[in-house]
């Protein structure tokens, strides 16, 4: 099965709230970037919530159908890529995402409203 870019996203930045991820952001870079639609920004306190929040996105989307093209880094090493193909999520420590500050980096992009869109996988 086959779902939008958006909602592949959004459910990626529920699943990230979920588990209590801090600063979460949704940007829309479609109309900025050749390679992905969203980007998925969240922070994770330390290296064990990284590695769950990565773990239960990952789940949900096996769930769904929905595989990674790859996943990147370590939470050891403060960051954690998921690579969805139209989605990517990116997971930081707080040190590690203010570092590579993703949100100035993509500061035209328009942010999404993700609480607003319903996640996949929860009885829709």
């Amino acid at each position: 099965m086959s779902f939008s870019a958006e909602a592949v996203a959004c459910t990626c930045a529920h699943v990230a709230d979920e588990r209590k991820a801090e600063q979460i952001v949704v940007l829309n870079v479609g109309p900025l970037a050749f390679f992905t639609d969203y980007f998925v920004i969240a922070t994770g306190r330390n290296k064990r919530q990284i590695n769950a929040i990565a773990e239960d996105i990952l789940q949900r989307l096996k769930g769904l159908g929905q595989l990674p093209l790859g996943v990147e880094g370590e939470a050891e090493a403060g960051w954690v890529l998921i690579d969805l193909g139209d989605a990517v999520v990116h997971l930081f420590s707080p040190q590690a995402r203010e570092l590579y500050d993703l949100e100035l980096l993509w500061g035209e992009a328009e942010r999404a409203c993700w609480r607003e869109v319903k996640p996949l996988g929860d009885g829709a």
